[in-house]
């Protein structure tokens, strides 16, 4: 059977590469987005999938995309929880309150829609696989971006918790957990931090280089490799396992 695959955030960035990945080994895909231009081009790529416009914080629009995946599908093979976004950069008490509300919105109360919905479908299946998009930054203090690790760490959490929920019914959820990706979004990062503690955007980026035993980032084919792999039956027994896709990040630089 070929697999259904639902991609939050996943006409851009890491989930594009996820949804290319796994469309070029036969999967049907499903995405939502907040981007509609990315969207708009996902649809011309692939006119059969089923593509939506929607805010992942948005209980009502994520209940009409994935009541369009249950409507047509009736389920799923393979969720990936990959929305978040980077939130704000700085000391604590400098952080506006409602910028850290939508930071960790967006990062954990969209993965919980998300899997909310995948564990219900999944346990009636009795079969399935979750994952969810942590960060390195669940993994370690990360000075100037509390809301973001915040966020990040609770992912963990989740993973780990659903794992014990869902494992008797046959489901593995894992936690993947990228470092710094190229791309966009990182030069964001960047320019976000930069800004926090006055360094330059260069200076911020050899930073994070040299915080990585292999001193270099991650591509988003590299996570693509990932994911793949955790999906497939070669990973049948690997269950609420928390995997980073870094080059082993030694710290995060403030």
């Amino acid at each position: 059977m070929t697999r259904r695959v639902v991609i939050s955030a996943g006409a851009a960035g890491i989930g594009r590469a996820l949804a290319d990945r796994l469309a070029a080994a036969g999967a049907r895909l499903a995405v939502c987005d907040i981007d509609e231009t990315a969207i708009a081009r996902f649809r011309e790529d692939y006119p059969d999938a089923i593509a939506h416009v929607a805010d992942v914080t948005d209980e009502a629009q994520m209940a009409a995309f994935l009541g369009e995946v249950e409507s047509r599908w009736g389920g799923a093979d393979l969720v990936c929880a990959n929305a978040g976004t980077g939130g704000p950069a700085g000391p604590i008490d400098e952080l506006d309150y409602q910028a850290w509300q939508d930071c960790v919105a967006a990062n954990l109360h969209g993965s919980f829609l998300v899997c909310r919905w995948a564990s219900r479908v999944m346990k009636e299946q009795k079969q399935g696989v979750i994952l969810i998009t942590s960060s390195t930054a669940g993994l370690f203090g990360y000075p100037m971006r509390s809301p973001y690790a915040s966020a990040k760490w609770a992912l963990i959490g989740l993973t780990k918790t659903l794992a014990m929920e869902l494992g008797p019914y046959g489901v593995r959820v894992n936690a993947i957990c990228p470092g710094a990706v190229e791309g966009p979004r990182m030069e964001r990062v960047l320019e976000r931090e930069s800004a926090a503690t006055g360094r330059s955007i260069e200076e911020t980026r050899r930073m994070y280089v040299n915080g990585v035993s292999l001193r270099s980032w991650v591509t988003t084919d590299d996570i693509a490799d990932m994911v793949e792999y955790l999906a497939s039956p070669t990973a049948k027994k690997i269950s609420g396992q928390v995997v980073a896709i870094d080059g082993h990040t030694e710290t995060l630089v403030p």
